[in-house]
């Protein structure tokens, strides 16, 4: 279990990959979308993962129905809304969502533009009613092209004072990361900071790239950077961390055995690593979950998980004043 004199926090967690099952469903009905079961409980096994799969693209595939219902601007501002009523409903005091704004727009044909704007709506309408604070990070989806990636990118700054950071991510293995170097530039010159998912379907030169040319202080998954000595001492130098997640790496086949998950090595070599969800619909998880197994099956110590906790404060895309805040605020609630 976590540290709850602690804030609970989640830096990597996909709005577009957590679409409520009972949201796609009722979606789906209203946009006279065909699903391929006539009942809610056949159709499950077609947006959560049961096991694990053979990838990250056939993983990646378990998402596509949530964006697929999604067939006008008031759809995408309902999903928003529900991912911060989700995180507080999950305890999360703080979370960094990040969406794709082309995955999402492209089965309908929406306006990218709109669907950025409709995100920060939503999530606007969330943060009003919950406590539970929220910063967004945008997706740049390798696996659409660079082209895209540029429209996508285009889209997303002209919500810039919206956003914290630029992320990559799709496929990795087949769009490597130096086909994206002028759109992490431009991002960062911007303003953005930057989070790159590396080192899950690509080995640690893709972690070295998205460091060296990308601009990245933090690394999603990153689990190959374990096979690089080198590579994780320039981390700790450097202060690049990495968004770890448990249940999405055994899931997507990137870790064939969690109780040897690479968190323990990153624990061993002092590096920023946090515990994060990644897509909580599809993964049928959540924050507290993946602690506990954390605790359960890795057998992470009392001080190492609170450790965990300390570093997604310090990881996070806040400000100092706001980290303190943070921090100070979850303090009073125990008094």
């Amino acid at each position: 279990m976590y540290n709850n004199k602690l804030p609970l926090i989640d830096l990597h967690r996909h709005l577009d990959g957590n679409i409520r099952p009972k949201t796609i469903w009722q979606l789906a009905q209203k946009n006279n979308i065909q699903l391929p079961e006539t009942s809610f409980e056949d159709f499950l096994p077609h947006i959560k993962i049961t096991n694990n799969e053979a990838d990250l693209l056939a993983f990646l595939k378990k998402l596509d129905w949530g964006v697929k219902v999604l067939s006008s601007l008031d759809d995408v501002v309902r999903i928003g809304f529900e991912n911060v009523e989700d995180a507080y409903q999950a305890k999360i005091n703080y979370a960094e969502l990040r969406f794709s704004p082309y995955y999402i727009a492209m089965t309908h044909n929406l306006p990218i533009e709109g669907v950025v704007e409709a995100i920060v709506e939503g999530v606007n309408l969330g943060r009003k009613k919950y406590p539970t604070q929220i910063n967004l990070i945008g997706i740049l989806s390798r696996t659409f092209g660079v082209e895209n990636c540029h429209a996508e990118l285009n889209a997303l700054l002209t919500q810039k004072n919206n956003l914290v950071a630029l992320d990559l991510a799709g496929d990795e293995y087949n769009y490597p990361g130096h086909l994206f170097e002028s759109h992490f530039k431009k991002a960062r010159d911007a303003g953005l900071q930057v989070t790159v998912h590396a080192g899950e379907a690509a080995g640690p030169e893709s972690v070295w790239h998205a460091i060296e040319k990308l601009g990245a202080t933090r690394i999603g998954h990153g689990v190959a950077s374990a096979r690089d000595q080198k590579l994780m001492d320039f981390m700790l130098k450097n202060e690049i961390g990495i968004e770890s997640c448990l249940t999405s790496n055994y899931q997507t086949g990137t870790v064939k055995d969690l109780s040897k998950h690479p968190i323990k090595t990153f624990i061993d070599n002092g590096l920023n690593v946090c515990l994060n969800t990644d897509d909580p619909a599809v993964e049928n998880i959540e924050l507290e979950d993946e602690f506990n197994l954390a605790c359960t099956l890795l057998k992470l110590n009392e001080q190492q998980i609170s450790q965990l906790q300390h570093n997604a404060i310090n990881m996070s895309f806040l400000s100092v004043n706001e980290k303190q805040k943070l921090t100070q605020l979850k303090s009073n609630d125990q008094n």
